[in-house]
């Protein structure tokens, strides 16, 4: 996971955005528990998302409480407690981070010397949950195998990411896995994999690193990337939306789903229309109020 996945934070309620914070603080709390403190450093929202989704639909709640961490130690925030889920997950966090640190060392890439922090971590992940290195190792090394051979191909290079995300899926969901939570799964996998070759389109034509959306129109920005093939983007991104959506109808939750309707629904769709229109670019944020406005009218010009 890449910290792409965000909600929509204008239409998202109060107790939901308290949710959402108490969810992450609950997998921090659950890769403490699983695979040590040093791990906890590649944490991101992206997770906590799927904390939030794979707690609903295998019908656990869970037990919010406020307590300190190292990070807020003087107040008390309302945090999730770790369960046999939010470890699982905590896991499948630091063998993910393990193996984005091994393709950055793949791709000359300055940071991939931190790996040597989460080799510990990602030993007692795969110790606990075994299948978790199998599909990952698999998935990236099929990943890696498109990118040497410099597939050209959007959706064939976009498998083995969403691939991966649904077998992951399997394994945490266990028996409440169903044909639309791995469809589900898939096509958030598939966005995530977009998103970032979309994000990071310059820079790694800058380095000369390959770029799927670089290999399949040649454009040497982003930005005439978008402007030369705007329809083709659109179709690709909103055909993920409605396989979200019909995805979404069909899995049966226990309980509340507003959070995780909203960031499917509305902030993934949003993020990708920031990207695609340059709305605010990564780390260049505008006001709540006015972002949503201004992603609307750009798409309707």
């Amino acid at each position: 996971m890449f910290g792409y996945i965000s909600p929509d934070r204008p239409y998202l309620f109060i107790k939901d955005e308290e949710l959402y914070k108490a969810m992450y603080c609950g997998v921090c709390k659950g890769i403490k528990k699983g695979c040590g403190q040093t791990a906890r450093t590649a944490l991101t929202y992206d997770m906590a998302f799927m904390s939030a989704l794979v707690h609903n639909i295998a019908g656990k709640d869970v037990k919010i409480e406020k307590q300190h961490c190292v990070i807020h130690p003087f107040k008390k925030r309302p945090m999730a407690a770790a369960d046999e889920l939010t470890i699982l997950l905590g896991c499948v966090n630091t063998v993910l981070a393990y193996y984005k640190l091994l393709d950055d060392k793949n791709d000359k890439e300055a940071r991939s010397f931190l790996r040597i922090f989460y080799k510990r971590g990602y030993k007692r992940a795969v110790a606990k949950f075994p299948p978790l290195d199998n599909i990952i190792k698999e998935q990236m090394a099929a990943q890696s195998k498109l990118e040497k051979e410099g597939c050209s191909v959007i959706d064939m290079a976009c498998e083995p990411s969403a691939e991966m995300m649904k077998q992951l899926s399997e394994v945490v969901l266990g028996d409440k896995s169903t044909p639309y939570t791995k469809s589900l799964c898939y096509a958030v996998g598939k966005w995530v994999y977009l998103a970032d070759a979309l994000d990071d389109y310059d820079k790694d034509v800058k380095k000369g690193r390959y770029n799927v959306l670089y290999n399949a129109y040649g454009d040497k920005t982003q930005k005439e990337a978008v402007n030369n093939n705007r329809d083709e983007l659109i179709f690709i991104f909103d055909n993920l939306f409605a396989d979200m959506r019909e995805s979404l109808a069909n899995i049966k939750f226990y309980f509340n789903h507003d959070l995780t309707d909203n960031i499917i629904l509305r902030g993934i769709p949003l993020k990708t229309r920031q990207m695609l229109f340059g709305c605010c670019g990564k780390g260049k944020e505008k006001k709540p109020e006015t972002e949503a406005k201004d992603v609307n009218e750009k798409v309707q010009s």
